[in-house]
């Protein structure tokens, strides 16, 4: 019994919102809003803690700037706090904004894909619950489709035995609290971004080094 207790604080201290209270956010730390004449696009997508994926996404070749908030749920402006707990029908989410001269959509469905566990519901690593699930938020037809082509793709190909992720479409997305944007840039000595989003961005690396910049 005791191994078990132990077992669920050490995944609880090391899951994405046990972390947030506790960060020290250095003095210039300002985010940087995304450069307005360098994309022309932009897409949103979920898989568990945002520090995870933007990290990941921030990593591609042509993607510009990628914001982390919430979406998918119908709470109006909602807190980290409020998302959290599990009751906003919200999930963490990242916002993408692309050049698609340089990545298609479909490119960004590979890089979302390949660097989580889409076979998982409502989990992402040691982080649980609705707020943490996959989910590609499309804004038109043309990504329904290309989502689930992907999709039955994949499982074709038995990439997956089954694939979990939601597809929704697009309603509103809530910009995250400051503190959030650019996260694992600006707390790399964290123990959640050291043992959780580093090892998960060096794997996603590991597998697309053409996709990098």
């Amino acid at each position: 019994m005791r191994t078990v207790l132990l077992a669920f604080v050490s995944i609880f201290l090391l899951s994405c919102s046990s972390q947030a209270s506790s960060t020290n956010i250095p003095e210039n730390s300002e985010f940087i809003s995304p450069k307005k004449d360098s994309y022309n696009a932009v897409a949103y997508f979920a898989s568990g803690c945002f520090w995870c994926v933007e990290a990941v996404f921030e990593s591609v070749k042509g993607v510009v700037e990628v914001e982390n908030g919430y979406c998918g749920g119908d709470e109006k402006n909602p807190t980290y706090e409020e998302v959290s707990a599990g009751s906003t029908g919200h999930a963490e989410t990242v916002k993408v904004y692309y050049d698609s001269t340089q990545v298609n959509y479909e490119t960004l469905l590979v890089v979302f894909f390949d660097s989580h566990n889409p076979e998982t519901l409502n989990q992402q690593g040691p982080d649980r619950g609705t707020q943490y699930r996959s989910a590609i938020f499309y804004q038109n037809e043309r990504e329904r489709k290309a989502a689930q082509a992907y999709i039955d793709q994949l499982l074709k190909e038995k990439k997956f035995s089954k694939i979990t992720t939601e597809l929704s479409s697009y309603k509103k997305f809530y910009l995250a609290e400051d503190y959030h944007q650019d996260y694992e840039r600006r707390n790399p000595n964290n123990s959640y971004v050291k043992a959780v989003s580093i090892p998960r961005l060096n794997a996603f690396k590991s597998k697309h080094p053409e996709l990098l910049k």
